[in-house]
């Protein structure tokens, strides 16, 4: 009877070790053969469509959501004298072909600056920011893995395309204070991932996480 207990609690120890053993294994699997990263987003190149001379609008044939092709006119302008060297300006084409994901030009106000915003569906990619003491072992071409929020049930493959050659921190608009107490912080690097085949319901902005095959 005594020797029950004592050989459920070696058993229970045992399992305990089993346990333990099988999380430090899986997670240095992990960290041996991946890096990965939830700040990561889906997104893509895009263009704006803007006026080269400043007039009213007077007509604008473009809402969000919609398809257009690159030269397309999307709308003109009023100009005050006509001429053959700026009747052409006050034509607003399309830049490029896409979709419509933001439409900020209204007929009848006076506009200097974009009127709307366009992306092409089918070159969309990851950009992942992956820490610096990681960087040395991202290179370009890596195999990726990657999931979509969108999409939680659907897994995605891609290639490392770029990695930036600067920290997101280089392009803040507030500088870094030179006073005070200085606090070391992990700067992170934008890498991006291009998808191995493009799909166009996949909606620029959407978070992603992506797993970067390393060896």
């Amino acid at each position: 009877m005594n020797k029950n207990p004592k050989k459920l609690i070696m058993f229970i120890l045992f399992l305990m070790i089993v346990a333990f053993a099988g999380i430090g294994g899986y997670y240095w699997y992990q960290n041996t053969y991946y890096i990965s990263t939830e700040d990561a987003k889906v997104t893509g190149d895009i263009a704006s469509v803007s006026p080269q001379i400043s007039g009213k609008l007077l007509e604008l044939n473009v809402n969000e959501g919609d398809t257009v092709v690159k030269d397309q006119i999307l709308g003109r302008q009023g100009i005050s004298n006509p001429q053959d060297t700026n009747i052409d300006q006050s034509v607003l084409r399309a830049p490029i072909s896409g979709i419509v994901i933001k439409k900020q030009g209204t007929v009848g106000e006076i506009v200097s600056g974009p009127i709307a915003m366009i992306i092409d569906p089918n070159k969309l990619y990851i950009t992942a920011n992956i820490e610096e003491t990681k960087l040395a072992n991202v290179k370009q071409g890596q195999k990726v893995d990657i999931t979509i929020d969108q999409f939680s049930n659907k897994t995605f493959s891609g290639k490392v395309k770029y990695v930036g050659q600067a920290s997101n921190s280089t392009f803040a608009l507030l500088p870094t204070s030179t006073s005070g107490t200085f606090t070391k912080v992990i700067q992170k690097i934008p890498v991006k991932i291009e998808f191995d085949k493009s799909d166009p319901t996949l909606l620029p902005g959407t978070n992603a996480v992506v797993k970067i095959h390393i060896k």
